[in-house]
């Protein structure tokens, strides 16, 4: 489908290292001009770690955007250079203090298509071992580990509602993993 909008004027609102923010005017279809405030995120990776007895490890970590804590899969940003892959390696190593030597990616998903630009690629990670935890500063991160049954019913019944990880979730589920 062709963008049926015109752009008029972009201007950039707001910037910091992790967020940009731009109004742009347009043309709409009906010929009235319009309004469209986007934010461009850091794109970030997503992995969902799956042991062999399957047991996943997940992070409750407090998120300053939504004021609680939110358990999620291990998660972050993409560093410039980075491949995707590289970055949930990275992730995973840091957060959780683990390595994979298997590792599929599941798919990648944007957020909230009509104002966000943010790209998020979601593994799955498999054959883990352990290794030194590199935490970022500031970071609080309580590792928690459950069969991967109990995280599909988190999702489920709204307990994960970080939607990167209730995506991976459900497809790793769907797949039929978790079994062990």
């Amino acid at each position: 489908m062709e963008n049926p909008y015109r752009l008029l004027s972009r201007r950039e609102v707001y910037r910091n290292p992790w967020i940009r923010v731009r109004e742009d005017v347009v043309r709409k279809p009906s010929g009235a001009e319009g309004l469209f405030g986007v934010v461009t995120l850091k794109p970030g990776s997503s992995v969902l770690p799956l042991d062999a007895d399957g047991q996943v490890y997940l992070a409750r970590e407090f998120k300053y955007g939504v004021q609680r804590a939110s358990l999620e899969v291990i998660s972050g940003g993409i560093d410039e250079g980075e491949t995707p892959l590289e970055a949930a390696r990275r992730e995973l190593r840091e957060e959780a203090g683990l390595e994979a030597a298997e590792w599929e990616e599941l798919a990648w998903v944007d957020p909230f298509t009509t104002v966000i630009e943010s790209p998020n690629y979601l593994f799955l990670a498999r054959e883990l071992s352990a290794c030194p935890q590199q935490r970022d500063d500031g970071e609080v991160i309580e590792l928690v580990k459950m069969p991967f049954e109990s995280a599909v019913e988190l999702v489920m019944e709204g307990g994960i509602t970080h939607a990167g990880s209730c995506i991976l979730i459900l497809k790793a589920w769907r797949r039929g993993l978790g079994e062990g």
